[in-house]
Order: C-alpha cells, then sequence, then structure tokens
C-alpha cells in the first residue's frame, strides 16, 4: 500500500489534512517535527508551547488511526532558519523565517527522511493547490480558500520538491475545515491559529535579538542628517516603522518613521510620513527563484510585494541569471531588504525574490 508523510504541528489544519489523508485509502505516517525552539539550551529566554502541540498532533494521530513519530531536526532548524534569521537583521535586512523553513526544512530535510522511509510523498496543512501540467511538472496555484492563501511562503520550492509534496486542504475553506475537525472531536478544533515564527513563543522579536544581537547603540538622524537622538541598535528596526523611535514630532499631524539605515555609520535615517521618502517604484532583486519554468528576460506579470498584500503589476527585466530590476505600476512603501515578493501569472505561483 502506498504510504505518505504528513507534517503535523499540533494545529487544526495539519489535523484534518492527516484526516483527509487517512480517508483516502494509504498508510499515513503523521510526524511532528521538532525544532530549534524546543531546545532549552540555544533557547534559554522563554518558551513555546511545542509541548502541547506535539501532544496535541500525537493524539489525532492515534484519534484517527495513523502512525505516529517525532522527527528531531533541531540542528537543521538551527543552521537554515535561526542562524539565518540573526545574522540577516545583525546585518540590517528583515529575512522570512517561514520562507526559509518551507525551503530547507518542511520540504527540504523532512521530506527527504519521510522518503528514506518509504513515503511516496509528504502533505502539509497549508493553503494551497497543486496542479499537474499537461508536460508533466507541476505548478502551485491559489486554494479556493482566497483569505488563507499561502502560496506566498512557498515561492522558493523547487520543481523537484513540488513533485512530492501534496496538500489537502486546496479545495476547502476554512471555515470548513474547523466544522470537520468539531465533527470528529478534534481537540484542535477550536484552537487558535499560530502567529508568527513558533520558535519565538511567547517572546517579543526585540527580546530575542538582544538576547542574540546585544545593543549596538548610535544616532538617530533626520533627512538633513541632523542628530535626533539615540538607538540601541539598528536591527531592532524596519523600514516604515513608527514605535519605537522614541523622538517627537513636536506636532498633531506628523510622526517621524523609518525611512533607512547607514550600516558603515550605525545611523538610523527617519522622516515624517508626510514627506514620502517611503515610497518607491523600482526595486532590485536578488536570488531569483522558480517554481517551474524560467522567467522571461522581459516581461510584465504581477506580485505580491509581501505576505497578504493585493496582486500588484510590475514590469520585470533580468539583469543576471538570479538577479532582475522590477518596477511596480504603483509606487509601494517600505519595502525592507530582505523581505521575500513572490511573482504570479493569473493566480499560478511563478517564484521568488528578495529585495536588496
Amino acid at each position: 500500500m502506498e504510504s505518505i508523510g504528513v507534517a503535523m504541528s499540533g494545529g487544526v489544519d495539519s489535523s484534518v489534512a492527516a484526516l483527509l489523508l487517512q480517508r483516502s485509502g494509504r498508510e499515513v505516517q503523521g510526524v511532528y517535527m521538532r525544532t530549534w525552539n524546543n531546545d532549552d539550551v540555544f533557547f534559554p529566554i522563554g518558551d513555546c508551547p511545542w509541548r502541547r502541540d506535539m501532544e496535541d498532533a500525537r493524539q489525532i494521530a492515534e484519534q484517527i488511526g495513523i502512525h505516529f513519530s517525532v522527527i528531531n531536526m533541531i540542528d537543521a532548524y538551527k543552521q537554515w532558519v535561526v542562524t539565518p534569521l540573526i545574522e540577516g537583521y545583525a546585518h540590517g535586512t528583515t529575512p522570512n523565517p517561514d520562507v526559509l523553513c518551507n525551503q530547507f526544512i518542511k520540504f527540504g530535510a523532512l521530506a527527504a527522511i519521510m522518503k528514506q522511509q518509504g513515503n511516496s510523498a509528504i502533505a502539509t496543512g497549508h493553503y494551497c493547490k497543486k496542479r499537474r501540467n499537461g508536460d508533466g511538472t507541476f505548478d502551485l496555484v491559489e486554494p479556493a480558500d482566497k483569505d488563507k492563501d499561502q502560496t506566498y511562503f512557498l515561492a522558493y520550492l523547487t520543481q523537484d520538491q513540488i513533485c512530492d509534496v501534496e496538500f489537502p486542504l486546496s479545495d476547502l475553506k476554512k471555515a470548513k475545515v474547523r466544522q470537520l475537525a468539531a465533527r470528529e472531536n478534534f481537540i484542535t478544533a477550536k484552537k487558535k491559529d499560530s502567529q508568527g515564527s513558533c520558535f519565538l513563543g511567547k517572546v517579543k522579536i526585540r527580546d530575542f535579538l538582544a538576547h542574540y544581537i546585544g545593543k549596538r547603540p548610535g544616532n538617530i538622524v533626520d533627512s538633513d542628517g541632523k542628530i535626533l537622538g539615540r538607538h540601541d541598535g539598528l536591527h531592532y528596526f524596519t523600514l516604515g516603522q513608527r514605535h519605537g523611535i522614541n523622538i517627537p514630532s513636536n506636532s498633531d499631524h506628523n510622526f517621524y518613521v523609518v525611512v533607512g539605515k547607514d550600516l558603515e555609520k550605525n545611523e538610523l535615517r527617519v522622516a515624517f510620513e508626510s514627506e514620502r521618502k517611503l515610497y518607491s517604484s523600482v526595486f532590485r532583486i536578488y536570488n531569483l527563484s522558480h517554481t517551474n519554468r524560467e522567467f522571461a528576460e522581459r516581461c510584465a506579470m504581477v506580485c505580491r510585494p509581501r505576505y497578504r498584500d493585493p496582486y500588484e503589476a510590475i514590469y520585470f527585466e533580468k539583469t543576471a541569471s538570479k538577479e532582475a530590476i522590477i518596477e511596480f505600476k504603483r509606487p509601494q512603501r517600505a519595502l525592507a531588504c530582505g523581505q521575500v515578493i513572490a511573482f504570479y501569472d493569473e493566480g499560478t505561483l511563478l517564484g521568488g525574490g528578495i529585495y536588496v
């Protein structure tokens, strides 16, 4: 009998994904990943509800009658997700740990382990649809629930990875998923969706960065280079940020926002929102990745500038094998270095890139 692995996070989506796979008549192997957040040696400053999540996943597996195991991914997660996150912030960028986790862990290292254990594919609770093309390749497209569309986070998957993945929730709305979970009396039926990166747990990103990077104080300057105050470290700020600057604007209708970072001078640049210094139409992109076919050298397409952003029209021009310049039809606010952009064609994910 064909066997398939399913990544179970202890949430409602992966619970129902496992249920649907079990109902399909295949042998299903549920697996919970122990990641870097689970190890107190590496993470002594807070807690993540991983033990509850793991036991919830185990209970669901037992309830629907599938095999369950826990796989230690701590070293891989630290190498491919947490360390790049810390290094990115230390160098003034804003990395996306969820994209890294999907690329290197769930559909990388974990998928490889699942195949070694005899599974033909790995499934997850992502809201995404996989479509087989006439030439035998696969595309990732919008799911039935557009409000829960998670294709953005899969922008760095390769064709080889996509071939061996399944998304059981592709045709379901979130409300239906919870309804199915409630009908089965799943403990996860009313469980809240996880927000952000699990390894942070209840720890604020500022406390996390303070622990692993520490303070690197410098000046806060305005558009003319005038010193307005001091900051504790550029890594605590991202483009467009308003809170935490602690510089009064002396105006009822204006406030300072972060408009740039000078890494050499260790200066945080701020300006009034009304100056519109955060808006730009042209951006350089690097580390291009395609999910199926290579990008055309020059073309018009649409993108999601960030997760949950609406589609935006752009003109794309390749400048090197992994680099491009894009021009938005509408100027965009506060797109930060290190963030991921996802490219689309009528709801089909084409790939991604990273803002320089």
